[in-house]
């Protein structure tokens, strides 16, 4: 019996060089957002923002704080994926949608709101471990799905965090944690790279 899952996994790779001519429309874009909002975060915090980048204008604008990396001008578009801070005082709001479908109960949300609060606040590491969890488990998440769509993609972490942050407009609460450029590969790119053995990166316990 077949695995797509095990398949999308196994056939993924690291894309850099992007065929210029094929773009993704709107409806693209937003399926990928999505399907990465599906990814688990504590509480459901759902504390995460993606910024697609897509126009010309502000390719260049990411171009420049990404280190002149091509990828990003190549690319039909690059997500500015970030975790969101104090992500706790909107948890009851964002918890509102599951307690109107009757998923989980009013004692339950007052219970998780109260812990992610007593746990959260007056916590900024906790709460950046957090949100850093949140955005990479998106992101990971987007790239699997652009892989089960016929896409490629690429993870970068090499940026300009703070230039990202200014040259986007970003809020004080809303910290860049990765880009993920997406699009259709050009060729060139390398196959997936051998990973170490399971028996050098695990144990049982």
């Amino acid at each position: 019996m077949s695995n797509p899952i095990k398949q999308l996994i196994e056939s993924r790779v690291s894309t850099g060089r992007y065929a210029v001519d094929r773009d993704l429309t709107e409806q693209v874009i937003s399926e990928l957002v999505s399907l990465a909002t599906r990814a688990p975060s504590a509480y459901n915090l759902q504390n995460w923002k993606f910024i697609a980048v897509r126009s010309a204008e502000a390719k260049m604008r990411l171009h420049t704080v990404a280190y002149g990396q091509q990828q990003v001008l190549d690319a039909p578009v690059t997500f500015i994926i970030c975790g969101t801070l104090a992500a706790h005082e909107g948890l009851a709001d964002a918890l509102q949608p599951a307690l109107d479908a009757g998923i989980l109960d009013q004692s339950i949300v007052e219970g998780w709101v109260a812990a992610a609060t007593g746990s959260h606040q007056g916590n900024p590491q906790l709460q950046r471990d957090e949100a850093l969890r949140s955005a990479s488990l998106a992101a990971m998440t987007l790239m699997l799905a652009a892989q089960g769509m016929g896409l490629s993609t690429g993870a970068m972490s090499g940026f300009d965090a703070d230039g990202v942050a200014q040259a986007f407009a970003l809020a004080a609460n809303e910290v860049p944690v990765m880009l993920v450029t997406a699009g259709y590969p050009a060729a060139g790119n390398w196959p997936q790279k051998p990973r170490r053995p399971v028996h050098e990166v695990m144990a049982f316990a």
